[in-house]
């Protein structure tokens, strides 16, 4: 749900802030007033095309924004653009210069146009008259008519993905001989460098690292051990034989005072300690072996081990790791032709499983079109058209054509008037035609997905609708049919919604007035939300015109009570 919109020096827009809230969102205001700015600037905050041109005369850049709740779908756009979550929310800012360049900022945090772009189906789907973002494309078709059907889609996406990851792998396998055997000579080389090494263990580098050390400071390490044995036990002055003086004499004080028993058994603890460490120090000089042969042996190993190091791993486990890839790729080569034949077989047995996943996709599509067809048209025709409208739902069995959502190509196809062929319904006349009928279709899906979604798992659509002038060549009971459409539409989903007609802004939850005024020379466009009164008082105006009547003002009342 879109929460807030902000624009700053954008067109004729000084400073304006709308506070959006759940169900039907209605902007009105004179002509001229500058009601579709506010929609251009959430377009251009979904990735629309800015320009410099927006910028408001006198200023040096444009800067809109907007907070939006977020979706599962926009976390994990923003997860994918590497941009951290903001609490359950998505704050977009956008900021163009007079020069024409822009900054973009989600969740304030640098971002690009680009991951705009792919936040905007999650978050929103605007229908303008120009229809320049968020066209209505064969996915977005596709969509519909899935939600209308509660069609899950959890089963074809597997064995798609089974089905293209046993493609990827026999693709790999079937380059061209020429590469494989060039592969097939490097691996071996590389197989058996690593394999002649004979590397004992992960950590003999630096078990050797530390024998290096012992034999290069042999001559240091002899004396500095046996200047520690003889300090400790050998010489008439040792610790060893301090102790046991100290000791005789305590064991003299225990005999008449047992208060000095502990310090006796403490001292000779002591002694026994100095005689251990005094004994490996004797062993370690012992076992120092000063061999020039050794170390020359030692360091040339450690230069081998470090060249594998550099070229297949940075430690021994990683070149070990490689060594054991490098020979499962080579006896997957050796074994090349018997895994064609069991891949060719797998991949046979994916699709199979693939073409009944899509056929029971295909067979749900079909009739759930059958059904959306007749109920889009009645809807379509409550809206002052006269249409002839059909879903086309083709399957394209060729593999070129399979994908995560099956083998489906679903299209939209109208006539606006008698006697005309069925056409795309991106090719039918205006945008305000295409306003209404996207209004109808939507309307339509909620009623059928509602109906038809116990136990099922639902398509899950844009949380925020925008429609801009979807009343235009329209009014009387047509007009109010509308208003009740987009009524009945944000039940489901937040709707904002520009609008001329009075019959449409009864039906408003929230009703924001959008007023041009000038101050200082300079013409500014705000907008703010009114209060009932207000509410019964733009109504009437758009009843009766600029100046209000006690009629127009009567007949507002109504309208308001009736829309309720």
């Amino acid at each position: 749900m879109l929460l807030e919109l902000r624009a700053e020096n954008y067109a004729v827009i000084d400073h304006a802030v709308a506070v959006f809230g759940p169900g039907l969102n209605l902007l009105t205001g004179e002509t001229g007033a500058g009601k579709s700015i506010l929609i251009d600037a959430l377009a251009l905050l979904l990735g629309d095309k800015g320009s410099a041109d927006v910028v408001r005369h006198g200023a040096e850049k444009a800067v809109v924004s907007c907070v939006f709740e977020s979706t599962p779908g926009a976390e994990a756009v923003l997860e994918t653009n590497g941009i951290d979550p903001a609490d359950g929310e998505i704050l977009l800012r956008r900021e163009i210069a007079l020069s024409g360049k822009g900054r973009v900022f989600i969740n304030n945090q640098p971002a690009t146009v680009g991951a705009l772009r792919q936040l905007a189906p999650e978050l929103a789907l605007v229908h303008a008259q120009s229809e320049t973002l968020g066209a209505f494309d064969q996915a977005q078709q596709r969509g519909l008519l899935d939600r209308f059907g509660s069609i899950g889609t959890d089963a074809v996406t597997a064995a798609y993905a089974a089905w293209q990851a046993v493609k990827n792998r026999l693709e790999e396998l079937e380059r061209d001989e020429q590469d494989r055997l060039r592969l097939a000579d490097l691996w071996g080389f590389q197989k058996r460098e690593i394999e002649q090494a004979q590397l004992a263990a992960e950590d003999e580098d630096a078990a050797l690292e530390t024998e290096k050390r012992v034999l290069a400071n042999a001559e240091k390490l002899y004396a500095a051990a046996m200047s520690a044995q003889d300090l400790l036990y050998e010489s008439e002055t040792s610790a060893e034989a301090a102790l046991l003086a100290g000791l005789k004499h305590l064991e003299d004080l225990a005999r008449y005072d047992t208060r000095f028993e502990d310090a006796v058994q403490t001292l000779a603890a002591a002694r026994a300690t100095v005689q251990d460490i005094s004994a490996t120090m004797r062993d370690y000089a012992e076992g120092i072996n000063a061999s020039p042969e050794r170390l020359a042996e030692i360091e040339d190993r450690l230069a081998a081990l470090d060249r594998l190091k550099r070229k297949y791993g940075q430690t021994l486990a990683g070149v070990m790791a490689y060594g054991v890839e490098v020979a499962a790729k080579l006896a997957e080569i050796e074994n090349r032709d018997q895994l064609l034949v069991e891949l060719r077989k797998q991949m046979d047995k994916e699709a199979v499983a693939y073409r009944i996943a899509a056929k029971t996709v295909t067979e749900l599509r079909s009739a759930a079109a059958k059904k959306l067809e007749k109920l889009a048209e009645s809807q379509i025709n409550d809206l002052a058209m006269k249409v002839r409208f059909e879903v086309h739902v083709t399957v394209q069995q060729d593999q070129d054509y399979w994908s995560s959502h099956g083998w489906d190509h679903v299209e939209y196809r109208i006539a606006t008037n008698a006697g005309e062929p069925l056409k795309p319904l991106d090719e039918i006349a205006s945008g305000g035609e295409m306003s209404r009928v996207l209004l109808a279709l939507k309307v339509s899906v909620e009623e059928g997905a509602n109906a038809g979604s116990k136990g099922k798992k639902r398509t899950v659509l844009p949380r925020t609708l925008v429609f801009d002038e979807i009343d235009i060549g329209i009014g009387g009971r047509a007009a109010e049919a509308v208003g009740q459409k987009l009524k009945a539409l944000s039940r489901a989903q937040q709707v904002l919604c520009i609008t001329h007609l009075p019959q449409i802004a009864a039906f408003a939850d929230q009703h924001f007035l959008i007023e041009k005024t000038e101050k200082s020379s300079r013409t500014r466009t705000t907008v703010r939300q009114m209060t009932e009164n207000e509410r019964t008082e733009e109504v009437a105006r758009m009843l009766s015109g600029s100046t209000l009547t006690d009629t127009s003002l009567k007949h507002a009342e109504q309208m308001l009570k009736a829309s309720r």
